[in-house]
Parts: structure tokens; C-alpha cells; sequence
């Protein structure tokens, strides 16, 4: 029987789940854990936008099986993500072999067409047959017994052309497959590709500070005028300075000796942030598999890249720890003060935001009168929303009878609201004074 704990109840399997959510209806806290990235890959659909989930199995969508290097930040992100849209930029070149009139040629553009190879051979039950093989490295991974090109059917790995009877062949390797090229302009389409879909993080695996702009402008415009409120999550990206962008500083080693830098970590800082949740901190908590930080700095450093804005990694006994759960304000307002650095602070915030936003539109818009009757109805929703978050621990203090109104805006068809909430923040420091007798 399944298990486990909820925030929402969206379970699909029989079992007993527990938590400390309330009675909230329509007015319920979202769901959260996807993060997105567009990624240079050597196989798959170019220019779509993939949903992948950790227990997927990706080889014939990605050509490559989860634990090969070649989609190793897909990998990190899933460590944490539940949902990955992954977008692949290059359409690449899509390799072929001709065997007599048969021209075999691979699904996608790519190197990884390269791997695939054709074995044109007579069947032994029926002479006047051919068995037609499609191998992958020294992989079987498709099969067909026709008597001529016409009854061969696509596969998961190539699409065939060609008229008339078939030629036996020990094997064909396909050529010619190529990665091509990635332009900062595909770079903008992804981004135009991707806002029509709903996710907490996007991730940015690079260090063109053209693109870190062009991403962390992405950023600002679909939270402050969109209303959407995501992040971006940046290699050294202090100067954005702003909430809705994470900074990260250096990257980890992982306990197979491989080496993430910044650039890479990008991808596990915007899946483990996607993926928490609103009562939940990064502050202290362990990157999966890593055993060191990469690099590591100072005391001295840490605590001037904190005043900064980045978001580093520590090494703490055989691990690599996140040192504190910041994105990159360091400048502070009366309108947004401090705690808006803490990505735990934003996330509720965001939360509150989105969530109230999809009731609003989903059972009220052009549902409800604008009379004293509607509003209190909203109202209602509202403060049983509130209070969802207060039962979890993601805002204190709230009082339903001081820290709401929703009233008649300007116009007939409008609604003006005023909501207080006050934000809870993980213990980080704690200072104990010691007196001897």
C-alpha cells in the first residue's frame, strides 16, 4: 500500500498519507517540484518542450539511458524536480546508411544516430522474407520481417525510404549524424516556448552573460507583469539583484569523482528549489551524492559571498552542503526588505500569489456578483487558504479578522483586496550565552 506525506490531495494510488494540511476546498495550495532547462543534446525532439519524470525511462526520448554522462544534468535535476520540462535547442544533422534501395535515417539529428546501425538479413522460416534489424551500439532495438522496402514501418530509431526489393546486409552503420550548432537566438525561442507552461524554476546551464541577461529579463517581466511568479537560476549572477533571481556561486564534486561547476549546479539549485515547499528551507541541506564543494573557500569567502547575493556550497564532513537558501537581492527597501533575500520567504509569497490568482480565476471570474455576498464568498476562500499556510507553518500570525478585506474597487467589475501575511523563516543562527559558576 502506498504512503507518504501530501501538501495537496492529488494521490493516485490507495494508502495512507498524513500531514499537517487543513480543510482548505477550492482555495488550496498548489502543487510545486517543476523546474525547466533548454540543453545541447545529441538526440531527441528539437524545439518541443519534453515533460519528464525521474522514473521515466528517457532512452528512446533522449537516445541515451539516465545514467550515461551524456544527460548528466538531466540527471542531477531529477535528483529533486518531480516534473522536468526539458526543451532540446539544436536540431542537429540526422545521420543515414543506404543498403541497395533501402535508406535507413535516424529519427533525430545527432551523433547519437551514429550508434545506430541496419541488419538486412534473409528470414530463415520464410525465404522470400527479410528480417530487417535496427541496432543501437550492439543493442537490438527493433525487428521487422517484410518482403520488400513498402512493408517497413517506422520505429522508435529511424524512418526508412527507398522502393523495391530488399539487399542483404551484415550491417550498415549510419553516418553523417551531427550535433550542429546553438545560437542565442534558440535560446529565445525556448523562452517564448516555455512561458505558456506552468513551473517554479528555470535553469540556465551557462555562463554567456548575454543569455544570464536575456533569462534574468525573462524573469522580471513574467513576475512584475505577468503576475507568474517564477526563478531563474544563474551561474555568478550577483548584479541581477533581484528576488527573482538565484546566483550560484561554485558547484560539487560528486562521489564518482565527477566534478560539477557552477555552471552545471545550476541544474540541481533550480530543481531542489522548485521542489520545496513553502514551509521548507535549502539552508543546511545536502546535495545527493556530492562529497565536497567545488571549489571550496573561506570563511572569509562564504560570508562575502553571502553579503552578495550568491547561493554556495560548503563541504561539511564528506558532504556538500547549501550554505544558505538566498537568491541575489542585496538591496533593500522599505518595500522589499530583508527577508525578501530568503528563497523560503519568496516561495511563500509566490505561493500565495499564484495560488489565490488560479481560484480567482477559475470559480470566480464571471461566476460570482460583485456584491457584498460574492466578496465575502471570495473572502472566505481566501482566509481558508491563509490559513492552510499558517497550519504548515509557512506564515504565522495571521488573524482572519485583522489581516484580510476584499472590498468593491473602482469599477462595478472589480475587486480590491488587501492581504497581511508574515512569512516564517528556518532557524539559521543560533547564539547561546554560557555562564560559569
Amino acid at each position: 500500500m502506498a504512503g507518504g506525506t501530501y501538501t495537496v490531495q492529488n494521490k493516485v494510488r490507495p494508502g495512507a498519507y498524513f500531514n499537517f494540511a487543513s480543510n482548505a476546498t477550492q482555495g488550496s495550495l498548489g502543487e510545486r517540484g517543476v523546474t525547466t532547462m533548454a540543453l545541447k543534446l545529441s538526440w531527441g525532439a528539437a524545439k518541443q518542450v519534453l515533460t519528464i519524470h525521474a522514473v521515466d525511462n528517457v532512452k528512446t526520448l533522449l537516445g541515451y539511458d539516465l545514467t550515461d554522462a551524456k544527460l548528466l544534468l538531466i540527471r542531477e535535476a531529477l535528483k529533486r524536480a518531480g516534473t522536468l520540462l526539458l526543451y532540446r535547442l539544436n536540431a542537429g544533422t540526422k545521420a543515414a546508411a543506404t543498403v541497395g534501395s533501402l535508406t535507413a535515417t535516424a529519427k533525430y539529428g545527432g551523433v547519437r544516430g551514429n550508434d545506430l546501425k541496419i541488419l538486412v538479413q534473409t528470414n530463415v522460416d520464410d525465404p522470400a522474407k527479410f528480417d530487417v534489424k535496427t541496432l543501437l551500439g550492439a543493442d537490438e532495438v527493433d525487428n521487422q520481417v517484410v518482403a520488400d522496402i513498402a512493408g517497413l514501418v517506422p520505429n522508435a530509431w529511424l524512418d526508412w525510404s527507398g522502393t523495391g526489393t530488399l539487399t542483404a546486409s551484415a550491417g550498415a552503420a549510419l553516418t553523417n549524424g551531427a550535433d550542429g550548432t546553438v545560437l542565442n537566438a534558440d535560446h529565445s525561442d525556448y523562452l517564448s516556448a516555455i512561458e505558456v507552461f506552468d513551473f517554479e524554476t528555470v535553469a540556465l546551464p551557462s555562463s554567456d552573460p548575454l543569455l544570464k541577461s536575456l533569462y534574468a529579463a525573462f524573469t522580471k517581466r513574467l513576475r512584475d507583469d505577468e503576475g507568474k511568479k517564477i526563478q531563474a537560476v544563474l551561474e555568478n549572477y550577483p548584479s541581477a539583484n533581484y528576488e527573482g533571481v538565484i546566483s550560484v556561486k561554485n558547484g560539487v564534486v560528486l562521489s564518482s569523482g565527477t566534478v560539477l561547476d557552477a555552471v552545471s549546479a545550476t541544474a540541481w539549485v533550480a530543481a531542489a528549489t522548485a521542489a520545496a515547499g513553502v514551509n521548507e528551507t535549502l539552508t543546511y541541506q545536502a546535495y545527493e551524492d556530492a562529497v565536497d564543494a567545488n571549489p571550496r573557500y573561506t570563511n572569509s569567502q562564504i560570508e562575502a559571498a553571502l553579503k552578495a547575493g550568491e547561493f554556495v556550497f560548503t563541504q561539511n564532513q564528506g558532504r556538500a552542503l547549501v550554505e544558505q537558501d538566498i537568491n541575489s537581492l542585496t538591496s533593500f527597501t522599505t518595500a522589499k526588505g530583508r527577508p525578501f533575500a530568503k528563497n523560503r520567504v519568496i516561495r511563500v509569497l509566490d505561493a500565495i500569489n499564484n495560488d489565490l490568482k488560479a481560484t480567482f480565476e477559475s470559480f470566480y471570474v464571471g461566476k460570482i456578483d460583485n456584491n457584498p455576498d460574492g466578496r465575502n464568498l471570495l473572502r472566505n476562500e481566501y482566509v481558508k487558504y491563509l490559513e492552510s499556510l499558517q497550519s504548515i507553518g509557512a506564515i504565522q500570525h495571521f488573524s482572519s479578522q485583522t489581516d484580510i478585506s476584499i472590498t468593491q474597487g473602482d469599477l462595478p467589475d472589480s475587486v480590491y483586496s488587501e492581504v497581511a501575511v508574515q512569512p516564517v523563516d528556518a532557524v539559521e543562527k543560533i547564539y547561546t550565552k554560557v555562564k560559569v559558576n
